[in-house]
């Protein structure tokens, strides 16, 4: 993908395989400027000419990635972990805990915190 240089600065190398590790670790804009020693100007112009899309689409579609390998390692732990497995139950499975309160000496189940507003 060598294009002629029509004078001014070199183009600076950008790793492809690191740039979608850092966005699949949610790494923001600076931080990956920072690690790759370039500009955001510079990551910006070398996302459209790479990936024909601007900065944050392309960071948005590869920190997808990165966030399916979280959700495939916290589902892992799960087997193993039972807190995981509680809160993986109340992000998906709409599970909630129930608290025992004594209203007047008559026990009530109270479900979720949307039932006390």
């Amino acid at each position: 993908m060598s294009e002629k240089n029509k004078g001014g600065r070199p183009r600076k190398e950008i790793d492809k395989e690191l740039f979608e590790k850092l966005c699949g670790l949610q790494c923001t804009e600076v931080e990956i400027c920072d690690i790759l020693g370039v500009t955001d100007k510079t990551l910006s112009g070398w996302c459209k000419r790479t990936y024909k899309k601007g900065f944050s689409d392309v960071r948005k579609e590869k920190a997808e990635v990165g966030k399916l390998s979280l959700r495939r390692y916290q589902f892992k732990l799960a087997e193993r972990n039972a807190t995981m497995a509680i809160w993986l139950g109340k992000q998906y499975l709409n599970q909630k805990e129930q608290q025992m309160i004594e209203v007047n000496n008559i026990p009530t189940v109270i479900s979720g915190a949307d039932e006390l507003e």
